[in-house]
Order: structure tokens, then C-alpha cells, then sequence
């Protein structure tokens, strides 16, 4: 992470009454003010289509569910209170844009000094393109009016529906931002065990220098959930697998785990231009060669109030990476939900080498237990010779007790705030994880004759790559 200063900001969300806010970013707000992580003369402004107190708004939030006994500190409560202002916002009402933008000059006003202002997109993708558009009309993309403030813009994924669409996103986008102002938001960026990925590479040689196709012989990223689409039935029949977490989610992680290491960890630009470099090396899916399974689980198009609905909930495919370190090594990405297992894992198979018929497995646990784990062959005691796969294993939970690890929301809104783009996508990343999917998405569009039906519980459709 570069070491930004904090510098006194205004963190406004659009749609702070949605679930996203609710569940996600009001609680690591106030976590992240119980331990003073953000600038003492930090405000928080909430808008809504309609009028809503604070004290509605917080009524049926768990604000505390990151806290170790869910019990809310007093004085935090009472600071976080005082922190936050709801104001009324309707983003078709091109009135309101300026009376949200006189709420926060106001606000600098009152501070005695212009403030950086973080604008956060918590509202459904399709509407991102007219809100922004009305932020520069509306000059809600500049700073205060000595221009001493940045102003920022957090946007939640997916970004953009397809190829075109994101293309057509980024091109209003920029007309209004700059690259340095927007901050494309991919929370699985931000856990623990994702950002050791590159650590774990650059300061272990015994694996750093087996990081290759001599060595490996295949690379798995899964991403499997328990837990159905919930409330997010109407997102969720417009967007899929594919979209909500291949895109984004598991094509980074594989570009975390096979990119070329940039000689500073901690060059953002460095670090984004090696991202890139690996992205461009994934050829677009090719339908005929690759394996690509979808499926939905049983009874879903009767809870999305779809009957014909071809929306996928599981989907698995199959690649490889057009360069000499990985060439031929076969990459596997599965997304699912409604699932046995509840993880998300990225397994690295080492060999087996010639003269051997045993295999390695390198595992990086991304969630809910993050940690590292590596399998490896022993012997099993006794007179006879035989084997068993033996299993180390490391915790994060259980070798850093203290201090404990913050949320993955916790880490992106104080990387926003410090103006760090390490953790979030840059405009030709968006681009090439679309451009590798788009045959994906195009032979979907005109066929679902190879959708498959599964059982909710179970580990996914049979015939899965």
C-alpha cells in the first residue's frame, strides 16, 4: 500500500439505504471511527429518494457485527452518529444534484477548509452512467471552490453489462473523471489472504522459483457459496455468475497469482501494468475448445419470478494463458451458489514430476477460513512403505491473534480515502476481463439449450468441467 496521508474528507453514498450499505459499509464505517482510522473531521452524508432520519436508517442495521462480541462501544456510537447526515436525493432531479452539492460546500464551509469529497455508488449498475454524467454537468466531479480538495468516485461492480457496454461506461466516465479519480471497487481485493498472494511469492523463494508450467501443472480458482441469490433477486436475474464474480473476483485473483512480479510491490503503476500484461496473454474463451458449464440451481427461476429465466447461478470454464511461463497449464474457474461447500480457494497442483506419480497442492484460502495450507506426500509409519497426503497448515485466525485483521470493506474505503488505486481496477483491466468472456456471453445469448439444473445443497451440476 503507498503511504498517502490522511487528509480530512467527506464520504458521501448514493443509496445509503440499500442493502450493500446496510449490511456492509455502515458497519465498517463505524469500525473504522471506534479505531481511529479515519480523519478526526471525517463526515458521512447518506442520500435517499426520500426522507430518512439517521436514527431510521440505523434502526435495523447491526453496526456492530464486525466487533468480536457485536456489542457497540458508546462513545464510537454517539461519534458515528454525529458523523453521519441524511439528506434527500433523487438522481433523476437535476435540482437535487445542486442542493447535494451546496450540502457539502456547506459542510467545508463549517470546517473552515475545503475537504476531499469520495462519492460512493452504492445503486444498481445500470444507473451509474446518468448519475455520473449529472456529477460532472452538475460540477459535483471538481473539488471545493479553491480547487484545494480531489474529489473521488467509488463505483461498484459489475462495470459494465458486457464488452460494449463497459467500453461505452469508461468513455462517458472519463469524459467527466479522470483514471486517478475513479475507483472501481473488487472487495476480494482487499482480504488478507489475496494480498498475500504477491508476499507470499516475492519473499518465498522455494516456491517463487517453481512458479512456472516446469513445475505446475494446474491452477484452480473456486468461488463456492451455500447461499442462494437471498434479496438480490432482481440484480441478480439481470447479472449471473459470470458477470457478478468471474469477471471481476476470479479473473484478479488469477492475474494476482500468475502475473510477472514488478520489481516494487508497492508501485501501483507497476503493479496494474503487470496485471495487464497477464490479462492480455488470456485469449478470448474459445467456445469450440474450451469447457464451459453453466447451470442453475432447482427452483430459482420460481424465486426470481421468472419462469423462463436461463440466468446462470453455476458456471465453470476452462482456459489456458498464451505465454512461455504458463503455457499449457490448464486454468479453472468455477463460480457458484447454492452449493455443499462454503469457500473460496485458489489451489495451485505441483507435478507429479517424471519418475513420480504423486502430486503437491498449494491452497490459498481466501475465505472463510483465510489462510494457506500445502498438501504433501509422507510416509506413513510403520515397517511398509506406504504413503499419505499430510496437510500444513496456516491460519491467519490462529498465527495473528492480535491485532486482529480489518473487513475487506474496512481496507477499501481507507485506501479510497488515501487515494491508493492498489486494491481497485483500472479502466484496461475492466476491458480485458470483458474481452476474454464476451464469446462466453455471445454463444449464451443465442442458445441455452446447455443450461443444466441442479439441487440446492448439492456440489453442482454433473458433467462439470
Amino acid at each position: 500500500m503507498a503511504d498517502n496521508e490522511l487528509e480530512s474528507t467527506i464520504l458521501v453514498i448514493v443509496g445509503i439505504t440499500g442493502n450493500l450499505a446496510k449490511q456492509r459499509l455502515l458497519p465498517a464505517l463505524y469500525h473504522l471511527i471506534k479505531d481511529h482510522l479515519l480523519p478526526e473531521d471525517t463526515e458521512i452524508v447518506g442520500t435517499s429518494r426520500r426522507d430518512v432520519s439517521v436514527e431510521e436508517l440505523l434502526k435495523d442495521v447491526e453496526l456492530c457485527v464486525l466487533e468480536s462480541d457485536k456489542v457497540c462501544d458508546p462513545q464510537a456510537l454517539a461519534e458515528f452518529r454525529r458523523k453521519l447526515r441524511m439528506v434527500r436525493f433523487d438522481p433523476a432531479q437535476a435540482a437535487d444534484y445542486d442542493s447535494l452539492l451546496k450540502t457539502l460546500e456547506d459542510i467545508e464551509t463549517s470546517h473552515k477548509q475545503c475537504m476531499n469529497r469520495l462519492f460512493y455508488l452504492s445503486i444498481p449498475p445500470q444507473v451509474y452512467e446518468p448519475v455520473i454524467k449529472n456529477f460532472g454537468l452538475h460540477h459535483l466531479n471538481q473539488g471545493c471552490p479553491h480547487r484545494q480538495g480531489v474529489t473521488r468516485l467509488l463505483v461498484e461492480k459489475p462495470f459494465g453489462y458486457d464488452l460494449i457496454s463497459a467500453q461505452e461506461l469508461i468513455r462517458s466516465t472519463n469524459h467527466y473523471f479522470s483514471e486517478n479519480q475513479i475507483f472501481r471497487i473488487d472487495h476480494y481485493l482487499a482480504k488478507e489472504t489475496v494480498q498475500n498472494i504477491l508476499v507470499f511469492r516475492a519473499h518465498n523463494p522455494i516456491f517463487n522459483s517453481l512458479w512456472s508450467s516446469q513445475y505446475i501443472s494446474k491452477i484452480t480458482i473456486d468461488l463456492r457459496e451455500p447461499t442462494g441469490i437471498e434479496s438480490r433477486a432482481d440484480f441478480y436475474d439481470n447479472v449471473g455468475a459470470l458477470r457478478d464474480v468471474v469477471q471481476n473476483h476470479l479473473l484478479q485473483l488469477l492475474a494476482l497469482v500468475t502475473m510477472e512480479l514488478p520489481k516494487d510491490l508497492d508501485d501501483n503503476v507497476s503493479l496494474h501494468k503487470a496485471k495487464q500484461a497477464l490479462l492480455a496473454n488470456i485469449k478470448p474463451v474459445n467456445m469450440k475448445r474450451a469447457k464451459v458449464v453453466r447451470a442453475q440451481y432447482n427452483g430459482y427461476r420460481q424465486e426470481v419470478n421468472n419462469p423462463r429465466s436461463n440466468t446462470e447461478t453455476f458456471v465453470s470454464l476452462t482456459f489456458d494463458i498464451n505465454n512461455k511461463r504458463w503455457k499449457g497449464v490448464p486454468v479453472r474457474l468455477t463460480a457458484g451458489k447454492a452449493l455443499k461447500d462454503d469457500r473460496s480457494t485458489i489451489q495451485l497442483t505441483f507435478g507429479p514430476q517424471p519418475g513420480s506419480t504423486t502430486a503437491n497442492t498449494l491452497t490459498f484460502r481466501v475465505q472463510p477460513d483465510e489462510g494457506i495450507d500445502i498438501e504433501l506426500t509422507a510416509k506413513r509409519p510403520g515397517f511398509e512403505d506406504k504413503t499419505e497426503a499430510v496437510r500444513m497448515d496456516f491460519s491467519y485466525q490462529n498465527n495473528f491473534v492480535e491485532p486482529g485483521h480489518p473487513d475487506a470493506y474496512e481496507r477499501v474505503l481507507v485506501d479510497a480515502v488515501r487515494g491508493d488505486h492498489s486494491l481497485f481496477a483500472t479502466s484496461e483491466e475492466v476491458l480485458a476481463t470483458w474481452r476474454i468472456l464476451q464469446p462466453v456471453l455471445n454463444a449464451w445469448a443465442h442458445n441455452s439449450d446447455d443450461l443444466k439444473i441442479y439441487e440446492i445443497g448439492s456440489d453442482g451440476p454433473t458433467g462439470r468441467s
